[in-house]
């Protein structure tokens, strides 16, 4: 699930070299704690999947940990304005080990060189938007709003699929879902752009940007999951 909240800041005048300095140093940490948290869910992905036995252990407890991973997006998103730089940034690490361990199944569902290879078209493409997100001149806040009522018309529409198991449905739903986060990543980067050039002192920034770290994890995560659906068609029997 995907829920993150930025908060408004006021702007400040600085002159156009120091707005891209500020831009840079702020989506660069951005980028580095997504990149971490990356790093944290392949790594503990890999190794459950190592251990059969731990990897059944883990799939017992699946709806707990994905009932935990809830918790903690909702507790960094709604709750971050009374936490700690240090603490958000302790459950954003927390919450890409939890990932990486509900992920953990897939190696036993595709194929290895299907979710090396999804995992690149995931990066490239992710990229790609960010870039546009990043240079565009065009305002993409119309466009996240429909993305975002998109997206909840995907959520319902996925748990009505967990019932009625349409094959029809499954395909469409991941078709949407890759045009959603697609649109998302464009979107919040340049969200992330705009924040930067807001009053933040050196605690609140830091919050910031493990706040736009978790946002585009979120988004290269649920992309990912969404473009394996047709690239790891080679599914493991």
């Amino acid at each position: 699930m995907r829920e993150t909240n930025y908060q408004s800041y006021g702007r400040y005048q600085h002159s156009e070299k120091d707005v891209i300095n500020v831009q840079n140093s702020f989506m660069t940490k951005v980028y580095g704690w997504m990149s971490g948290g990356l790093a944290i869910t392949a790594a503990t992905s890999m190794f459950i999947a190592n251990s059969y036995d731990t990897m059944m252990m883990v799939a017992n407890m699946r709806w707990i940990l994905i009932i935990a991973q809830l918790g903690l997006v909702f507790a960094l998103s709604g709750a971050i304005n009374r936490m700690s730089s240090a603490t958000a940034t302790i459950l954003f690490l927390a919450y890409s080990a939890l990932t990486g361990a509900t992920l953990s199944s897939i190696f036993y569902v595709y194929d290895l060189n299907a979710i090396v290879s999804t995992f690149f078209v995931t990066a490239g493409t992710f990229v790609a938007m960010s870039v546009y997100g990043m240079t565009t001149k065009k305002d993409l806040s119309s466009m996240g709003s429909l993305l975002m009522m998109a997206l909840l018309g995907l959520i319902i529409t996925s748990i009505v699929n967990i019932f009625i198991a349409s094959s029809t449905l499954y395909w469409l739903i991941s078709g949407v879902g890759v045009l959603i986060f697609v649109g998302l990543i464009a979107y919040d980067t340049q969200k992330l752009k705009e924040m930067s050039h807001a009053i933040l002192d050196g605690e609140s920034a830091k919050k910031m940007v493990i706040l736009g770290a978790l946002s585009l994890y979120l988004d290269f995560i649920n992309l990912f999951l969404f473009l394996l659906r047709f690239f790891g068609g080679s599914s493991r029997d």
